[in-house]
């Protein structure tokens, strides 16, 4: 690489990358993937050196100030990756690879305000208006970035407003660097001994003139090897001030040793690889075929408890013993615990975790691990798929249908779709499992995109349950919880705890109740920064929004009228768990939701206890629905299994055929048979028939006739524009304004031809977090035109499409249509 320049990205959102100069003394440091901190206008931020730019010839070049790193912190393999990713959803690279990277690694310099003590005179005087005492107030406390003081306070702050105020000499204005590289490596002090006959330390001493805990330090470190300051504590408690006075006496010396934090629970036992089945053996073979061959993604479709698991093990062992990694992504991180036990029991040390739940430090820690090639399977979320390995042999991504690989917000990813991508850079194998295939997957089984293995069987004696539907409108003058346990699920219930053995209920709505109504008016108890309902948590005793986070005491009265007397309809799973324990009082019942698991380590007693068999009945969202195993579960109850089918989105069939057959196959996956009670108000519908006689063909057959009529994926490809802002007029004005630019666009050229313009129209939730929202579709049979059209919505229109007021950001291959 020609050294005296190099081609950086920069962490922040702009498009272009950006040629700087490197200083004569920095030559021998740079390589790509390392962090750079570069001017940048009149700031200083980081960037990440790619390699040499193409283009060396410039009039004014800028240098960089520092390198950051003393080796890379991503493999240069993974630079093709990271252009592809920010080409295709249309999204700044530097900020590609910002989310890619464990958090609080980047530096940058913000501008801080502190007050003066003119501004302070000011606000005694009263001298200034009423929102210039605001921020000077705030400033009273002490300096504050001004990013921090627009975001913070609720009356409105603007970047005139700063300005004029310093002007005025009310504030001052400085940069300084943020804490943005505080994850640094865990150090921790080490005690070694010293031994005189090895030239380590000239201090010789007599162990006869030792006193007994200094002989007893000295023995343990010679048996033991260097120990840390806070083993040798457990072990003799008073052991630091005398291992001070070692240091200083010549027996001893402590240092400080980089150490990994810990981010995996108990020790695991070996195991010992089970007997394959002979659908097991067969899918193995030809998934190793495929090795040595190139590029290829395979849909591993396997019915509930047929043994995915135990292959995606056999196949990370073949790869290993090649000399490759391999990924394993879970859609949520509640799985992760499970396949993470059952992977470190087969391969111990050479797994890391990535996943959000992770304290920032633990993150580091795991990322540094693989770089420095001491793990060569990382296990995690969607944000696993950019472990930093350099030759990745195998991703497999379990459960590949499931919504959670898309990362919503301004990133819009696919992490299924990136691990196909990510395989063809890296020459390996894509596995996507699951019981039931996304429609897209399984129709490119047809394409001849993917490649197909199935298991259409369970393992061991078990087999899938019986699925009893039970029509809801035969319940409808029902009072209480008889509302949502049907008699026919009450008398299962009652017959599953009599043999001891235990019961899942599903309903995807948490809380208590999930629509309050005023009984006086009749209007909603309604979020006052989101159009939605909220939604009463008895728990805490209070009404909260789903979206924003608001909250409300749960005695609160009628925005409209005034009245106290508001009903409480709808159910969630709040109050699914109060039914049940009016009906089965001795039952030992639990939740598992949004609520019961945020404090870390909620979950993963929950799901001990299950295993434990502490838990007679489990209630809970969709979290419950997916990869979990426990063999004691032989009743699963689907309290309405309706609710996915009324979304306003294309994909609404396919999502309640998925979670019904998902949250089903918990049933009977030991020796007792299973059986489920699926109460819905649509027992005809296409969907619900399909999963009660687990005939996903079926399923599929009327469903891809649906989306060829209607032309939808997988015969088209979509990109979904979001318009959103704080006022309810510019946001449906600039919606108009910029879904008119798109239809000049189709009309100038022949290239947009078959791009169709639907909309804009107002978001099924039109306002969320104090923003209006705007939707705008662009369709068209293939992914090239709409990339086209939006590179220049975007880039030929900025002017006219990026506003200070209504923000618009592109979602390539949207999953939420909400």
């Amino acid at each position: 690489m020609q050294r005296s320049h190099i081609e950086v990205a920069i962490a922040l959102p702009v498009f272009n990358t950006y040629t700087y100069g490197v200083p004569e003394h920095f030559y021998h440091q740079v390589s790509p993937g390392k962090r750079v901190l570069v001017p940048f206008g009149r700031r200083k931020v980081t960037g990440y050196i790619l390699g040499r730019p193409k283009d060396t010839y410039h009039d004014s070049i800028k240098f960089i100030i520092d390198i950051l790193d003393e080796s890379p912190i991503f493999p240069s393999s993974m630079i093709p990756f990271f252009k592809w990713t920010a080409d295709y959803y249309m999204h700044p690279l530097g900020e590609v690879i910002k989310s890619a990277l464990p958090k609080g690694l980047n530096i940058y310099d913000t501008v801080c305000l502190a007050i003066t003590e003119k501004g302070k005179k000011a606000i005694i005087e009263k001298s200034v208006t009423s929102v210039e005492t605001t921020v000077l107030h705030f400033l009273r406390h002490g300096s504050c970035s001004q990013k921090k003081i627009i975001n913070k306070l609720t009356i409105t702050v603007t970047d005139s407003l700063i300005n004029r105020m310093a002007r005025q000499g009310l504030l001052t204005k400085q940069r300084a660097f943020n804490s943005g590289g505080r994850t640094k490596p865990k150090l921790e002090r080490y005690v070694s001994f010293i031994d005189s006959g090895t030239g380590r330390h000239n201090n010789d001493y007599s162990e006869k003139k030792l006193s007994e805990p200094r002989k007893k330090i000295i023995n343990l470190l010679k048996s033991k090897g260097d120990l840390s300051v806070k083993e040798l504590k457990k072990i003799i408690p008073p052991s630091i001030n005398l291992v001070r006075s070692m240091q200083k006496a010549g027996q001893v010396t402590i240092y400080k040793k980089k150490i990994y934090r810990n981010p995996f629970g108990e020790s695991i036992i070996p195991d010992i690889p089970p007997q394959l089945t002979k659908e097991q053996m067969d899918v193995v073979a030809f998934i190793q075929n495929l090795f040595g061959k190139g590029y290829s993604t395979c849909l591993l479709k396997g019915v509930t408890g047929s043994g995915k698991t135990e292959v995606y093990l056999h196949l990370t062992e073949i790869v290993i013993k090649k000399g490759c990694s391999v990924v394993i992504l879970v859609p949520e991180i509640a799985l992760i615990t499970q396949i993470e036990q059952r992977f470190r029991s087969r391969f111990g040390d050479t797994v890391a975790l990535l996943h959000s739940g992770l304290s920032a430090g633990e993150l580091y820690d795991q990322w540094t691990r693989i770089l420095a090639g001491e793990a060569s399977i990382a296990i995690g979320a969607r944000s696993a798929i950019f472990a930093p390995f350099k030759d990745i042999g195998l991703i497999v991504v379990d459960e590949e249908h499931d919504a959670s690989y898309k990362q919503d917000g301004t990133f819009c990813y696919n992490a299924r779709d990136l691990a196909v991508v990510r395989a063809k850079h890296s020459n390996g194998i894509a596995l996507l499992g699951s019981a039931t295939p996304s429609v897209n997957s399984y129709h490119n089984t047809f394409t001849g995109k993917y490649f197909k293995a199935s298991l259409t069987r369970r393992v061991g004696k078990s087999s899938l349950p019986d699925i009893t539907i039970v029509d809801l409108r035969k319940n409808r003058d029902a009072r209480g919880a008889k509302r949502f346990l049907s008699p026919e699920l009450r008398f299962a219930m009652k017959e599953t705890l009599e043999r001891g053995e235990q019961i899942l209920l599903f309903l995807n709505q948490r809380g208590f109740a999930t629509h309050p109504v005023c009984a006086a008016c009749g209007e909603s108890l309604r979020c006052k920064n989101c159009s939605i309902t909220l939604t009463l948590h008895k728990k805490t005793n209070a009404y909260r929004c789903h979206y924003c986070g608001y909250s409300r005491p749960s005695v609160s009265h009628c925005d409209i009228c005034g009245s106290h007397d508001i009903k409480l309809l709808g159910f969630g799973t709040e109050k699914v768990e109060e039914g049940v324990k009016t009906f089965f009082p001795d039952a030992r019942v639990s939740r598992m939701d949004r609520d019961t698991t945020l404090r870390k380590g909620s979950l993963l007693r929950i799901l001990q206890g299950l295993k434990k068999q502490s838990i007679d009945i489990l209630i809970g969202t969709q979290m419950i629905a997916k990869g979990h195993d426990f063999p004691k579960i032989t009743l699963v109850g689907i309290i309405c299994a309706d609710l996915s089918l009324n979304f306003p989105d294309f994909r609404a069939c396919e999502n309640t055929y998925q979670l019904i057959s998902q949250v089903s196959g918990r049933a009977g996956r030991g020796d007792a048979p299973g059986k489920v009670i699926l109460q819905t108000y649509n027992p005809n519908h296409f969907s619900i028939v399909a999963a009660q006689n687990h005939d996903f063909n079926s399923f599929y057959d009327q469903e891809i006739q649906f989306r060829s009529k209607l032309d939808y994926p997988p015969f088209t490809r979509m990109i979904r524009l979001q318009i959103f802002g704080r006022s309810k007029a510019k946001t449906g004005e600039h919606a108009f304004k910029v879904t008119n630019i798109c239809k000049k666009l189709k009309t100038g050229s022949p290239f947009f031809k078959q791009v169709q313009v639907l909309g804009p129209i107002e978001a099924p939730v039109p306002k969320i977090a104090n923003k209006y929202r705007w939707h705008l579709l662009l369709k068209s049979p293939q992914i090239k035109p709409l990339h086209r059209m939006v590179q220049r919505l975007f880039f030929d229109n900025k002017s006219d499409v990026r506003g200070r007021d209504v923000k618009v950001i592109s979602d390539i291959d949207p999953f939420f249509m909400m």
